[in-house]
């Protein structure tokens, strides 16, 4: 099956990173050149809405608690169930998770292009489930600077940014994986040009010159 859909699909490079460490920058980037973006957070929300069978999967595994007064997902209460709860937390990740994939490689067999850039926050977390990805891209920063950007961006403070960034993979275990890695603690001018660099180097890859 996987091979099939290396056969029949764009080029695919996966886009990852830890937080506040600026892939929706790149994201953008990407996109401005012209260049489908998918994003797994959007696939996760989508694979949840209302009437979906991952809806009613996150139901029949939490109770009708995680629901709003409309019957969407309610994800304040949601996070109340698996926040500091392992257990619970990896059963809604075995709801969430399948369903992304499916629907990220189904978006992606869709697109007639040469290739495509997948936004997955979690490739390191889940591997090796994404391991039929083509390509792995790590936008990288120092960990000291990614605390920074996540303590300014969020508004929080030193404990919590530690403790958000201890729930992830490691800078090493992301670098691990990682085919092309794009340093981001320059200014907004200098990335695009690598970006640019990458873009060719991506279509070079993927045949379509």
């Amino acid at each position: 099956m996987v091979e099939v859909m290396r056969r029949n699909r764009p080029y695919a490079v996966g886009l990852t990173g830890g937080i506040a460490s600026g892939k929706s920058t790149v994201a953008r980037a990407f996109a401005d050149l012209g260049v489908p973006v998918l994003d797994a957070d959007e696939a996760a929300r989508s694979v949840l809405r209302p009437g979906s069978d991952g809806l009613q999967a996150v139901v029949h595994g939490f109770g009708a608690s995680v629901l709003g007064p409309n019957g969407d997902l309610d994800r304040a209460a949601l996070r109340e169930h698996v926040f500091a709860d392992a257990n619970a937390r990896r059963k809604l990740e075995a709801i969430v998770h399948p369903r992304v994939r499916m629907l990220l490689s189904g978006q992606l067999q869709a697109l007639q292009v040469p290739y495509a850039v997948l936004a997955i926050p979690l490739i390191r977390e889940t591997w090796p489930a994404y391991d039929w990805l083509d390509r792995i891209l790590v936008v990288d920063v120092p960990e000291a600077l990614q605390r920074e950007r996540l303590m300014q961006r969020d508004a929080i403070d030193v404990s919590l940014a530690e403790s958000i960034l201890a729930a992830q993979a490691t800078r090493a275990q992301r670098l691990a994986i990682a085919h092309d890695v794009l340093d981001n603690r320059g200014d907004v001018p200098s990335l695009r040009d690598r970006i640019d660099a990458l873009h060719r180097q991506y279509l070079r890859l993927s045949g379509g010159h």
